[in-house]
């Protein structure tokens, strides 16, 4: 048995790391935000020990990598409209306090959750994990790249034994981030298309998890990264297709140009900012370029250094989603 850290333990794929960690027969300790409504839930698991702590404050994260055997360390600020400030303590000073306490602590292993995102904007090459950090422009990719940099150094420099992960585009039950947010948009006729035939390389939260609990023990991950996903990519227009299919609305067809979308989420971006909105606006350009996107990912690395596959197929993944999905209370469109 392991004594596993998970930070982020709340989150969508916090949560079901917690839950195969359990299965594994591991003891879980479960860093939440203070007053996060996620922490009672997960207080009742027999085997998790909730401890309420920010990765900003390095004597909660102290005290929390304390007398642990592996830390996945899953907290950030996931989303692409926040303070800049926030990004700059939350997911760079915030996973240097976790380095240096997983240091401390002597972890076997320190599993830290990146983004395909960090390998840039390259629709040319299929990219893998030799490709260099190429920073966006944007706060969410840059600051994981600033967060990665400092992770590595600390594996060069202090021999912290980490593995890094590069998950695409996960979803699964239980996603509020990338699933959720296209059936909203899809069910009340707002969804908008940018670029034809946009490449999708869904990671189903189960193959991730997997790859996780795989890495997490296998002495071959250490001081490498590996992307995930399911295999295969989809179109985001399929992708949608599927998801108004299972719902039964109607598909989304409107398409505009690149050039007026990202227009739009530049001047949007600039009024929010002026007036100071907290809320993020309908569209900013992170999520222009990346919708607008082909890239291509290779999960080449995981097979022939580990024999990791994807055990869930995509498409019985995307079935099990949409179940859940449809057990939620999405708001029809208004008639028209």
């Amino acid at each position: 048995m392991k004594k596993v850290l998970i930070t982020g333990a709340s989150g969508f794929i916090g949560g079901h790391l917690v839950e195969a960690n359990l299965r594994r027969g591991n003891s879980v300790r479960a860093m939440v935000l203070p007053g996060d409504p996620g922490a009672e839930r997960l207080s009742k698991k027999k085997g998790v020990q909730t401890m309420s702590g920010d990765v900003r404050d390095y004597d909660s994260v102290r005290r929390a990598c304390a007398g642990m055997d592996i830390v996945f360390h899953c907290a950030a600020v996931v989303t692409d409209w926040a303070p800049r400030a926030l990004y700059r303590e939350v997911t760079i000073r915030g996973t240097e306090n976790m380095c240096r306490a997983a240091l401390a602590a002597n972890v076997s292993r320190f599993v830290d959750m990146s983004t395909n995102d960090v390998f840039g904007i390259d629709e040319k090459n299929l990219m893998d994990e030799t490709y260099p950090l190429r920073k966006w422009g944007e706060p969410y990719p840059d600051s994981k790249i600033e967060a990665e940099r400092i992770t590595w150094r600390f594996h060069r420099e202090h021999g912290l034994p980490v593995t890094m992960v590069y998950p695409c585009w996960v979803f699964g039950p239980g996603d509020m981030t990338f699933v959720y947010p296209l059936a909203e948009a899809i069910v009340k006729r707002d969804l908008v298309f940018w670029r034809r035939k946009v490449i999708v390389w869904p990671a189903y939260i189960e193959n991730l998890v997997d790859l996780l609990m795989l890495i997490s023990v296998d002495g071959r991950a250490v001081g490498n990264g590996y992307l995930v996903h399911d295999g295969e990519y989809v179109t985001l227009q399929d992708f949608c297709k599927g998801i108004a299919d299972a719902l039964g609305s109607p598909q989304a067809r409107l398409h505009i140009p690149y050039f007026a979308a990202y227009a739009a989420s530049f001047v949007m971006e600039l009024v929010w900012k002026a007036l100071g909105k907290t809320e993020r606006p309908l569209l900013t350009t992170y999520v222009v370029k990346n919708l607008g996107s082909r890239f291509r990912f290779s999960i080449a690395k995981a097979e022939r250094e580990l024999g990791w596959k994807p055990k869930v197929p995509f498409q019985e993944g995307f079935m099990h989603t949409m179940e859940w999905l449809k057990t939620l209370d999405i708001d029809k469109p208004a008639a028209k």
